[in-house]
């Protein structure tokens, strides 16, 4: 399932640069993820890295996005033809 950002989120930036997929960007508010992107880091890290770094733990799964490991890999590996 792709990840979602809280609105606890205090727009510290240390989430976007560590996404491989590019999926974070600063929304109107807060940061947010694009589940289109997001992959949970599938393919490139064992662990989220967004969910990692989050010094105030705001990043959570989606449940508007649910998807298991193998679906999250294969949308891996679409992002990186």
């Amino acid at each position: 399932m792709a990840l979602i950002i809280k609105d606890e989120c205090i727009n510290c930036d240390v989430c976007e640069p560590e996404c491989p997929n590019a999926a974070i960007s600063q929304g109107e508010d807060i940061y947010v993820i694009n589940p289109e992107l997001c992959t949970e880091c599938v393919g490139h890290h064992g662990t989220p890295q967004c969910v990692e770094v989050c010094p105030v733990n705001c990043i959570s799964s989606d449940p508007a996005h649910p998807e298991d490991h193998d679906t999250l890999y294969q949308k891996y590996l679409r992002l990186t033809q």
